[in-house]
C-alpha cells in the first residue's frame, strides 16, 4: 500500500501547501534524543543513582548469582563436582517430591499445607494490623505521645530473631531455671483456656498451639513496623477532604470510611499484591528456633524441610533446591494472579 502525503502532512488552507505536524515533530524529536535525555538526566541526579549501586549490588550477589545453583534441581548431586558439570537427571526429584509415595513425599505435603497455613492465617490477621495501627496514631493529636507509641511498635522488629523467639519461648513454656511455667501459660491457665498439664509440659511442645504463638509473635514484631507506609499514605490526605467531611457531618469513624480508607486504597492494594507473593516465603529462622520433634505435624515449613534434607537428611542438595523451587514457582504464580485481579477489580496493579 502506498503512502500519501495527506497521510503523514498537514495542509495549510490559506498557502494551499502541506506542512508536517507539529506535534509529530515533538514526538520524532523525543524518540531521536530519547538516550541522550536518559544520560543528561542520569548525568543531572548522579547521586541518586549512585546510592542505588549497594542495592544492585545485593540484589546481584544475593538474588541472582545464587539462581545459578538452582541447576541443581536438574542435576545429579555430587558436592565434589560443579554444578554445571554434574550430569542431567530431568525432573526427578520433583517427581519424588510429589508422587514418590515414600517418608519424604509425605513430609513435603505435610510442609506444603504447613507452610500455606501459617502463611494464609498471617495475611488473615497480620496484614490488617498494620492498618489499624496507622488509623489510631492518626487519630493521636499529642506529637509527643504519638511517637512514644510508635517507637514502642517499632522496637520488636529491631530485635534479632534469636532474642524474640527467646521473649516467646520464656513467656510460653516452662521455665528452665525456676521451674514454673511461663508468664502466658500461667495467665491462660488462670483464666482456665489451657489445662495445667499443657503449661507445664510447654506451649511450644504442643503441636495445637505453634501456630497461634507464631502467629501472635510475628504480628507483636512486624505490625508496628508495617504500619509506616500506611501511616505515611494517611498523613498525605489534603485536609479538605477531612473538611469537606466534617461539614457533611461525619464523625471520626465517618472520616475513616470515607476518607481515609478511599484515600489510602492503592496503596493497601500494593501492599497485599506484595504479601501474596511472598505468602509461601517463611523464613526458616524463626520456624527453626521454634520448633522441635514434637511439632513437625504443625510447624515444619518448606525452608526448615530443605535445611534439614541438604544439610543433614542425607537426601541431597537436590531434592533441597526442588523443594525451594517448587515453593518460589508457586509464590510467582500468586503474585501473577494477585496483580491480575486487583487490575481488573480496583483498576490498582504493581505492573
Amino acid at each position: 500500500m502506498k503512502g500519501r502525503a495527506a497521510d503523514y502532512l498537514v495542509l495549510d488552507p490559506v498557502s494551499g501547501t502541506y506542512h508536517e505536524n507539529p506535534e509529530q515533530v515533538v514526538r520524532d524529536d523525543v524518540e531521536k534524543h530519547y538516550w541522550l535525555n536518559v544520560g543528561r538526566t542520569i548525568v543531572k541526579d548522579w547521586r541518586l543513582y549512585v546510592m542505588l549501586v549497594p542495592m544492585l549490588l545485593v540484589f546481584l550477589f544475593w538474588r541472582y548469582f545464587p539462581m545459578y545453583e538452582l541447576l541443581g534441581c536438574f542435576k545429579v548431586t555430587d558436592a565434589v563436582v560443579p554444578v554445571n558439570d554434574q550430569l542431567f537427571s530431568g525432573f526427578s526429584y520433583f517427581k519424588r517430591l510429589l508422587v514418590g509415595g515414600d517418608s519424604l513425599s509425605q513430609n513435603f505435603w505435610m510442609a506444603m499445607r504447613n507452610t500455606f497455613l501459617l502463611s494464609f492465617y498471617g495475611l488473615c490477621f497480620g496484614f490488617p494490623m498494620p492498618i489499624i495501627l496507622a488509623l489510631f496514631f492518626n487519630e493521636v493529636r499529642s506529637n509527643a505521645v504519638r511517637s512514644a507509641l510508635q517507637v514502642m511498635t517499632y522496637l520488636p522488629k529491631f530485635m534479632s530473631t534469636v532474642v524474640m523467639t527467646s521473649l516467646v519461648t520464656m513467656l510460653v513454656k516452662q521455665g528452665s531455671i525456676i521451674g514454673q511455667m511461663g508468664i502466658v501459660s500461667q495467665a491462660l491457665s488462670g483464666l482456665g483456656l489451657i489445662s495445667k498439664e499443657v503449661g507445664n509440659a510447654g506451649l511450644l511442645n504442643n503441636p495445637d498451639y505453634f501456630r497461634a504463638i507464631y502467629q501472635i509473635s510475628g504480628i507483636w514484631e512486624e505490625a508496628g513496623y508495617g504500619s509506616i507506609v500506611f501511616f505515611a499514605a494517611i498523613i498525605s490526605i489534603s485536609p479538605t477532604s477531612y473538611e469537606a467531611a466534617q461539614i457533611d457531618g461525619a464523625g471520626k469513624w465517618a472520616q475513616m470510611r470515607y476518607v481515609v480508607l478511599p484515600s489510602i486504597l492503592s496503596t493497601i492494594v500494593i501492599m497485599l499484591i506484595t504479601r501474596i507473593g511472598s505468602l509461601l516465603n517463611i523464613g526458616y529462622e524463626k520456624v527453626l528456633l521454634l520448633y522441635n520433634t514434637k511439632t513437625y505435624v504443625t510447624a515444619d515449613v518448606i525452608s526448615t524441610l530443605a535445611y534439614r534434607t541438604g544439610l543433614g537428611g542425607g537426601a541431597g542438595t537436590g531434592i533441597a533446591s526442588a523443594a525451594e523451587m517448587m515453593n518460589n514457582v508457586v509464590g510467582m504464580l500468586l503474585v501473577i494472579g494477585a496483580n491480575t485481579i486487583a487490575r481488573k477489580a480496583a483498576n490498582t496493579s504493581l505492573y
